[in-house]
């Protein structure tokens, strides 16, 4: 693997594209002073922890950010495939399909009316424009261990960010929310990756986010029937 960094952002690559999504590149220097008032390890320069951790950054940000898959550097785009939780792996076309990042992420076979966040009434727009909100200093993310390294990386990480606007009816706390999975990504001969999986609760992300009490200045209404809420 060769170390991911640019001049613009010193955790990320390839911040170039023909088209963003929302217009611009993304600039990270709020998540990214998140992230370094909250991790809790720092990695060597040149250690396979902090190349797999700048790798991740910069997927997740092409992933996010760039409507173009030819315009995605760390992917192989035509071989991509990325599942959740052991279910059907989706292509890069297939993740744009459902609404792209968040919506594919926090994919659930829970019912609808359980529900918190609903992916399937979620666009690209919709979903960013809510966690966003709910998460206006970012969502960090870190890594906090390499069991393998290329050209099969697995590894645990940990996502967190702090509650300080409204989530689907719910007020903010100003807490932390967090969750911590373990991925597996697999490289091909030119350290393009071809397959993802993660593992992790996402109830485990919900649940912070709908503590706070009933809010007008949500997007919309949470389900009656969450299975987190404290009024079920």
């Amino acid at each position: 693997m060769e170390p991911l960094a640019s001049d613009s952002d010193k955790y990320r690559s390839f911040l170039d594209a023909e088209e963003w999504r929302f217009g611009a590149p993304p600039n990270y220097d709020v998540v990214n002073k998140l992230f370094e008032e909250g991790r809790t390890k720092i990695w060597p320069p040149g250690s396979l922890e902090e190349e797999v951790q700048n790798l991740v950054k910069t997927w997740e940000m092409e992933l996010f950010h760039k409507v173009r898959p030819e315009d995605m550097k760390t992917c192989d785009v035509k071989n991509f495939r990325i599942s959740i939780n052991g279910r059907k792996p989706l292509s890069l076309q297939e993740v744009a399909k459902i609404g792209g990042g968040y919506n594919n992420l926090l994919q659930t076979s829970l019912p609808e009316k359980l529900r918190c966040y609903d992916p399937a009434e979620e666009t690209n727009d919709s979903s960013h424009k809510i966690f966003t909100t709910t998460f206006p200093r970012g969502f960090a993310v870190e890594i906090l261990q390499v069991y393998s390294g290329p050209p099969v990386i697995v590894y645990k990480f940990r996502h967190w960010g702090y509650m300080e606007g409204p989530f689907k009816g719910h007020a903010p706390t100003a807490e932390k929310a967090e969750f911590i999975g373990i991925a597996i990504f697999e490289l091909n001969h030119e350290s393009k990756i071809v397959k993802v999986e993660f593992f992790y609760d996402r109830g485990e992300l919900l649940a912070g986010l709908i503590k706070g009490g009933s809010s007008e200045d949500s997007t919309s209404e949470m389900p009656s029937g969450c299975p987190f809420s404290k009024t079920t």
